[in-house]
């Protein structure tokens, strides 16, 4: 199996950017996911994103997520459990508009950490969203634009903790899915892992690297790119020890009225036909939200027969 791939930014302002924008599209078209080192985000700040993170779960969520598993008898569990995941979340709306002042129990310094977290997440993505760009051949700028909608995108940070499980073989920490929306940035704990991707049929282990970066890919990107890039099934295994893991996966999304169908410039000229539809963003999490933890295709081919059959609506018009 192929090294999991790493990028360092720092690669891309010298001699080595040409190899380094190699990875970046190895790791787009082979694998769905690279981790990202010499971001730009400093590792003094993400320690303290971390620290307030695990401070806010066990001061306001560790008794709540206890209280559930005992409610539901989970620690005797003798048979798979396929409709739960052993997780703990909540989750922050950055953009169009943010409710990180409206979400309870969180203190005024892990709010204002937050919010600066999100500000220097959103710079990147940017950042990456341009490198792909450049990679695919589309004029710098494009996927920004595609994404963009009337209002601008959509940004949220879904933070997830996930306690020791004492029937891992049992219970997933989180089910095996492809994420609906555009490209995501997450920050994992370090010590404890989980996250894995599937590739070539095998799982496969997200290395947790510290202050890193994880990027993955969207089924919006896969659209977008005509299949070029494509969104990876992952999952995260539940752990039996230590204090339990940490994520913080956030969502560089487009938004809600945007409508998403492959760039032109990335649709071959012999094909008949694009290979994916085109759909309001909106109405794509509609559908993924009731199928989430099953196959991507057959949502695909969902809008493309919405595509082929209606006469009005927003697939239709758009």
């Amino acid at each position: 199996m192929a090294t999991f791939p790493v990028v360092n930014m720092e690669n891309l302002n010298g001699d080595e950017r040409s190899s380094t924008m190699d990875i970046i599209k190895d790791a787009c078209e082979n694998w769905g996911f690279f981790e990202l080192v010499n971001h730009g985000i400093a590792p003094e700040f993400m320690d303290t994103v971390e620290k307030l993170t695990k401070d806010h779960y066990r001061r306001s969520m560790e008794q709540r997520f206890n209280e559930m598993v005992a409610n539901k008898g989970l620690e005797a569990v003798q048979s798979e459990i396929e409709d739960l995941d052993w997780e703990s979340t909540f989750f922050l709306r950055h953009l169009p508009v943010s409710n990180i002042s409206e979400i309870p129990d969180l203190q005024d310094e892990y709010r204002k950490v937050m919010k600066e977290f999100a500000s220097q997440l959103e710079k990147l993505a940017e950042v990456l969203l341009d490198l792909l760009c450049e990679n695919l051949g589309l004029e710098k700028g494009y996927l920004k634009k595609a994404f963009y909608g009337s209002k601008g995108p959509t940004f949220g940070t879904k933070v997830s903790n996930y306690p020791p499980c004492p029937k891992p073989d049992l219970i997933k920490g989180l089910r095996a899915h492809t994420d609906a929306g555009g490209i995501i940035l997450l920050f994992q704990d370090d010590k404890v892992s989980g996250l894995q991707l599937l590739k070539d049929g095998e799982w496969v282990d997200v290395p947790p690297m510290r202050h890193s970066i994880v990027i993955n890919i969207g089924d919006q990107l896969e659209v977008i790119t005509n299949g070029k890039y494509k969104s990876v099934m992952h999952r995260v295994l539940a752990q039996t020890d230590g204090s339990g893991r940490m994520s913080l996966a956030s969502f560089y999304n487009p938004g809600s009225d945007a409508v998403i169908y492959p760039a032109p410039a990335l649709v071959e000229k012999e094909d008949s036909k694009d290979l994916y539809p085109k759909f309001v963003f909106e109405d794509y999490m509609k559908l993924y939200s009731g199928v989430k933890f099953q196959a991507k295709e057959p949502r695909f081919e969902a809008f493309k027969a919405m595509e082929s059959n209606a006469t009005v609506g927003p697939i239709a018009t758009a």
